[in-house]
Parts: structure tokens; sequence; C-alpha cells
């Protein structure tokens, strides 16, 4: 064990240098484990020429029974499994794809704190028995009804100007973030790609970035059962002998996109339509791009309705 570093390249190179003169004639390999860390040391070592896999932790093999964990003991681990090919490496993003993939998932943070406001609300003036009695909730009726609405207690009152002024922060946080991701979509190098996406039903602007962004360079994957496997939308199989029990999907791999495919699937439980909105995002498209288009809405719609079935 050479020793233990900061996370900081400086160090990291300094650290380097000492294992090369003291192991001239070796060849160095890197490896570590895919976290908080980042793909920076990556992306520094291949300017250095340094071979390096960024590792992924839920796919590194463990001995069961095991009851020891030490920075030593996963450092000699790491060294073994790199040696002997049995670490799985995670795709090293571009930096720009990086970048527009952590603003998608800003996005969808704000999304979340917007919906926890809301639900705060709620929860508070149901504890007091106020219910709306309009037809939306969240729309302009029920917000007027919100902010018009008379408590008993100032206490109360001050609760409820807190709530509404959080709810209006969080809204005002999406709409910057989306405002953001439509400007920088323009210099995107994957723009075409997104572009293509949302000629697709289900897929506006926010979907198809987030697509993009969370897949990166789809060609990586030889066939489509490897992008499947990665966003865990396979069956967990449990089989002995001639038996074969096929389960859940496994939900291993990016949750976030799989959360996403989830929710624009449930547009095509509608019979096939090309809407007005989904014709004019189409415009523009190769005629490739709306067929495709097309044959997934039938394909999809009659594969929903037998699963219902």
């Amino acid at each position: 064990l050479f020793g233990t570093i900061t996370n900081d390249m400086h160090a990291l190179e300094k650290a380097l240098i000492r294992i090369r003169k003291a192991h001239p004639n070796a060849q160095l390999e890197v490896a570590y484990e895919a976290g908080p860390c980042g793909f920076g040391i990556a992306r520094r070592l291949e300017q250095l020429k340094v071979p390096c896999l960024v590792a992924a932790p839920s796919l590194i093999p463990t001995q069961p029974g095991s009851p020891f964990k030490t920075d030593k003991r996963d450092s000699r681990n790491l060294a073994r499994l790199l040696r002997s090919g049995e670490l799985t490496a995670v795709y090293v993003p571009e930096p720009t794809d990086e970048a527009l993939r952590d603003l998608c998932r800003a996005r969808t943070d704000a999304v979340d704190d917007l919906r926890r406001c809301r639900l705060r609300l709620k929860s508070f003036l149901l504890r007091h028995d106020y219910r709306y009695q309009g037809k939306a909730n969240w729309s302009q009726a029920h917000m007027r009804y919100l902010r018009e609405l008379v408590l008993p207690h100032p206490a109360m009152k001050a609760i409820l100007e807190e709530y509404l002024q959080g709810i209006d922060a969080a809204h005002q946080r999406v709409q910057r973030i989306e405002v953001s991701m439509l400007t920088l979509l323009e210099t995107w190098r994957l723009k075409p790609a997104v572009q293509a996406l949302m000629a697709f039903r289900g897929f506006q602007l926010v979907a198809a970035m987030i697509t993009v962004s969370e897949l990166g360079d789809i060609h990586r994957f030889a066939h489509p059962r490897q992008l499947m496997t990665y966003l865990g939308l396979v069956s967990v199989e449990h089989s002995s002998g001639p038996k074969q029990h096929l389960g859940s999907i496994s939900r291993c791999g990016n949750g976030h996109q799989r959360w996403l495919l989830t929710e624009c699937a449930e547009h095509y439980l509608l019979p096939p339509k090309v809407s007005k909105e989904l014709s004019h995002r189409q415009e523009g498209q190769p005629p490739e791009v709306r067929a495709l288009s097309w044959k997934a809405q039938n394909r999809l719609h009659l594969r929903f309705t037998r699963l219902l079935g």
C-alpha cells in the first residue's frame, strides 16, 4: 500500500511519480470507484496517457461472509480485480455532456422541491379542515383561493404566507433552469439527437434532453438489450434445471432515466395519433424519423394493451 492522499490532482500526480520511480519497469494502470470524486481524475489521467478505469461500485465482486472493510483492503481488492479484468467500467461522458446532465438533474431536483412545498401546504390546510372545492389544484383559481384564504390566527396566516412564498420560489427556479436548458441546447453537439427524440410521442424538450444527457453516446450499446440492462428494465431471473422463473425488473443502473422512461411510456396507452403538438415537433425531421415515430406508437400501444390484458 502506497499511502493515503487527498482528493487533489497535484497530490495524485506526485503519488504517480513516486510509484513510477519505485517500479520503473512496471506498467502503470489506475482504477477507482465511481462516486463523489467524479470523472476529473479519469480525464486528467487520460491527458497524462495513464490507463484509468472508473469501476461501477454495484458491480464490484465481493466475498460473501467477509465482515472487514477498510481502505487498505478495498485498495488491494481493486488492484487485484483490475489485474484479473473483473472490474466493470462506467461510461465517462464528455465534459459538456456531463454539465448538461447535471443541469437536467438540477431541474428534476427543483421539481421535487416544488412538489414537497405543495405537499406541506396541503397537509397544513388539511389538518385545519380547509379543502379546495375547485376542479384543478395549483391552477390560477386555486392559487387565488389560497391567497384570499382567511385564517383565524396570525400564526396560521404567517405559515400560509411562508408556504406560498416557498412555492413561488420553487416554481421560478424550475422556470429559470428550463430557460437555461433551452439556451444551452442551441450549442450542444447532441442537439440533433434531442430534436429527433422530440419527434416521438411523450418526449418534449425536458424529457428529450434528460434522456440524451443521461445516455450520452448511445452507440456504445451494441444491442438494445444492453441498453435495457443498463437502465435496469430487464427481468430478474431465478432459474434452476428445466424450470425458468422471471421476476420483476432488476432496477439496477440509472434510476433517473428509468423513472423518466416509465413516465413517457404512459402516453402510449392512448390510441396512436399524431396530435397538433407532436406534428409541430416533427417539423423539419427526416421522413425516416417520422415513420419510426409512427411505428413506435402502434407497436407500443399494442404492447401496452396486451400487458394490461
